[in-house]
C-alpha cells in the first residue's frame, strides 16, 4: 500500500512539473517574436509581444490536464478509503472472535470450579465411609463379644439355654447385618472412588481446554492490535494525501489566476477595468463573510484561503478549503453558507470573473 501511495505522490509531482513546462512552452510558442525597432539617437529598444489568445488557449489545456490529474488522484483516494473500510471490518470481526473466546474461557473456568467442588464432595464421602467402616468393625466386635457372652451363659445355665440361643441368634443376625452393611459400604466406596477418578479426568480436560482457549485469545488480541494499527496508518496516509492535493490545487489556481489577470490587463483597457471591478467586489465579499465569522483566541494570527463558486445570480454553489488554519477555514465556510447568496454587478464580464473566486482571510 505504501509503494502505491509513493507512486501516486511521484505521479502528482511529475504532472505538476509537466504542467509548468507546458505553460512555459505555450507562452514561448504563442509569442510574436517580431522585433520592432525605433531608432533614436544613442538608443535601441526591442519588444516581444505575447498574443493573449495563445495564453488563454494554453491555460485551458493546462486546466484540462489538471482536472484529469485530479480525477486520477480522487480515484486513488477512493480506493484508499475502501481499503480503510475493509480494515475496519476485519478489526470488528477480530473483536467479535475475542469476545467469543472470553465467553468460552468463563465457561471453562466454571467447569473447573465445579470439578473442584465435586472433588471436595468425594473427599467428604470418603471420610464418612471410613467412619462407617469403623462403626461396622465396632459393631462386629460387639457382636462377637455378645456371642461369646451368650455361649458362656449357655454353658453356665442349662436352664436358660433357650434364652441364650435366642441371644446367640440375635447376635448372629446382628453380625450378618454388620457384614452386609460393611459390604454395602465397600461397594459405595468403590463407586465413589470411580466417580473421583472420572471427575479428575474431566478436570484435566477442562484445564487443557482452558489453556488452549487462552492461547487462541492471545492470538486474536495480537491480530486485533495489528488491524487497528493498519487502520490508523491508512487514515493518516489518506489525510496526508488530501492535504498535498489541496496544496497543489491552490498553487495551480494561483498560477492560473495570475496568468489570466496578466493576459486581461495586457489585452485592453476593458480588461483592466473588469479586473479592478472584480477585485472591488471580491473585497466586498470578504467583508460580508467576515461579518458572520465566529472566532476565538486560537485563531489569532491565523490565515485561510477559500475557493468559492457562484451561480450567475450570486447563489453559492460550492466552497472548498485551499489552505490555512482548519478552525478559521471552518468558520469562514460556515459564514459563506450562511450568506447563501451574494450580490452581483450588472456587468456580465465582471460576473464571469466573480463566479470562481479565491478569497483570503486573516485574523
Amino acid at each position: 500500500m505504501k509503494n502505491n501511495e509513493n507512486k501516486g505522490y511521484a505521479g502528482s509531482t511529475v504532472i505538476s512539473v509537466l504542467l509548468h513546462a507546458a505553460l512555459l512552452g505555450g507562452l514561448l510558442w504563442g509569442a510574436d517574436l517580431t522585433t520592432v525597432s525605433h531608432q533614436s539617437p544613442g538608443q535601441n529598444i526591442e519588444a516581444v509581444v505575447i498574443d493573449p489568445s495563445v495564453v488563454s488557449e494554453q491555460a485551458r489545456k493546462i486546466r484540462q490536464q489538471r482536472d484529469e490529474a485530479k480525477r486520477q488522484e480522487d480515484d486513488r483516494l477512493r480506493r484508499l478509503e475502501q481499503q480503510t473500510d475493509l480494515l475496519e471490518k476485519q478489526r470488528e470481526q477480530e473483536e467479535k472472535s475475542l469476545r467469543e473466546l472470553r465467553a468460552e474461557k468463563l465457561i471453562a473456568e466454571k467447569a473447573t470450579r465445579e470439578a473442584e467442588t465435586e472433588r471436595k464432595r468425594i473427599a467428604e464421602a470418603r471420610k464418612k465411609e471410613a467412619a462407617e467402616q469403623r462403626q461396622a468393625a465396632e459393631a462386629t466386635r460387639i457382636a462377637k463379644e455378645k456371642s461369646a457372652a451368650a455361649e458362656a451363659e449357655r454353658k453356665r445355665q442349662v436352664t436358660e439355654q433357650r434364652k441364650a440361643e435366642e441371644a446367640a441368634k440375635k447376635a448372629e443376625a446382628d453380625r450378618q447385618r454388620a457384614v452386609q452393611e460393611r459390604q454395602q459400604a465397600e461397594a459405595e466406596r468403590e463407586r465413589k472412588l470411580a466417580e473421583k477418578k472420572q471427575a479428575e479426568v474431566e478436570a484435566r480436560k477442562a484445564e487443557e481446554a482452558r489453556k488452549q482457549k487462552l492461547a487462541e485469545q492471545k492470538k486474536a488480541e495480537e491480530a486485533a492490535r495489528k488491524a487497528e494499527a493498519a487502520r490508523v496508518e491508512a487514515e493518516r496516509k489518506a489525510a496526508e494525501a488530501k492535504r498535498k492535493q489541496a496544496e497543489q490545487e491552490a498553487a495551480l489556481n494561483e498560477l492560473f489566476s495570475g496568468l489570466e489577470s496578466e493576459s486581461e490587463s495586457r489585452g485592453s483597457a476593458r480588461g483592466r477595468q473588469v479586473a479592478n471591478e472584480a477585485d472591488q467586489w471580491s473585497s466586498r465579499y470578504v467583508s460580508i463573510i467576515e461579518q458572520n465569522l465566529r472566532i476565538d483566541s486560537s485563531m489569532n494570527g491565523q490565515k485561510c484561503r477559500l475557493n468559492i463558486r457562484l451561480a450567475p445570480d450570486g447563489l453559492v454553489i460550492d466552497v472548498r478549503t485551499l489552505s490555512g488554519n482548519n478552525a478559521l477555514c471552518r468558520s469562514a465556510k460556515a459564514s459563506v453558507f450562511k450568506v447563501n447568496k451574494f450580490p452581483m454587478p450588472s456587468d456580465s464580464d465582471v460576473v464571469a470573473k466573480l463566479r470562481d473566486l479565491n478569497l483570503n482571510f486573516e485574523r
